[in-house]
C-alpha cells in the first residue's frame, strides 16, 4: 500500500523568514489521518531565508534529524554545541531530557531542508547533537544510512528502531530496498520524479509506504532520495 501526498496538498505557513510546508500535522496544520506513520511524527520541508533563522526554544524526548537540501544550517544548543551543516549532510539532536537549541542560516543564500522528528525508544536519555558529511558520491544508486538507532549501520546515531537513508539516482537507474515485516516507509524525492513500486512522484511528493515487502525506486529524471524506515 502506497498513500501518496503530493506537495500541494501539504498544511503550511509562510512566516516571511520561513516558508514550510508540513508532511503530518504541525504548528497550526492539523490533519487527523496525518498525525504521524509509525515512529516517524514530523516530515517539514522548510524554506529559510538568508541571514535568519530559528531562535532558542526548547524540545524534550525526540529525535530529530536535519537533511539539508540546499545552503547551510548553523546550530548551536544549550550543551555546547555548535556546527554548520551543509548541502547533502546531516545532523541529528536527541533531546532526551531537555535541550535549547537555535538554527540559523547564516548564509547568503536561502537555505532549503528537510526537518525530521521521529519518537524516542529512550525517554529521559541524556541530550546529544552530532553532525556528518556524507558525499553523494557514497550513495550514488543505492540508499546509503544517514542515521539509525542500529549501531552496526555506521551511521549518525539516534534513540529509536529506524533508519533515515538518503540516495541519488540517475534517469533511468532504479534500486530496490528491503523493508522488513511490520516496518513503514516514508519516501520524499528532494528532486527529480521517480516511480515507487510503479507509482509515479514527483520532486517533494511524499509517499507513505506499507504492506510492501520492498521498495523499488526507478528514476524518470536524476533524482535524489531520502526516506525513513521505521516500526
Amino acid at each position: 500500500m502506497i498513500d501518496v501526498r503530493r506537495f500541494d496538498s501539504l498544511g503550511g505557513a509562510d512566516h516571511g523568514w520561513l516558508k514550510a510546508k508540513h508532511h503530518f500535522s504541525f504548528a497550526n496544520y492539523y490533519e487527523p489521518s496525518r498525525m504521524s506513520w509509525g515512529r516517524l511524527r514530523v516530515w517539514n520541508d522548510d524554506e529559510i531565508a538568508a541571514k535568519s533563522g530559528f531562535p532558542p526554544h526548547p524540545h524534550a524526548d525526540m529525535e530529530i534529524i536535519t537533511y539539508v537540501r540546499t545552503g547551510a544550517i548553523t546550530h548551536q544548543d544549550s550543551m555546547g554545541n555548535k556546527g554548520r551543516t551543509g548541502a547533502g549532510d546531516v545532523q541529528v539532536m536527541s533531546a532526551g531530557t531537555g535541550v535549547r537549541h537555535a538554527e540559523y542560516n547564516l548564509e547568503d543564500e536561502t537555505t532549503t531542508l528537510f526537518q525530521i522528528w521521529i519518537e524516542t525508544d529512550k525517554r529521559g536519555a541524556q541530550p546529544s547533537w552530532g553532525a556528518r558529511p556524507f558525499p553523494k558520491s557514497d550513495r550514488t544508486g543505492k540508499f546509503q544510512v544517514l542515521a539509525s538507532g542500529d549501531a552496526a549501520d555506521e551511521a549518525l546515531t539516534i534513540n529509536a528502531d529506524a533508519r533515515v537513508l538518503g540516495a541519488t539516482l540517475k534517469a533511468g537507474e532504479s534500486l530496490t530496498y528491503p523493508l522488513g515485516e511490520h516496518r513503514l516507509a516514508y519516501l520524499v524525492p528532494a528532486v527529480g520524479e521517480v516511480e515507487v513500486n510503479g507509482v509515479a512522484l514527483n520532486a517533494r511528493d511524499g509517499a507513505a509506504i506499507r504492506d510492501e515487502a520492498t521498495v523499488t525506486v526507478t528514476a524518470k529524471a536524476d533524482a535524489e532520495l531520502v526516506m525513513v524506515d521505521s516500526l
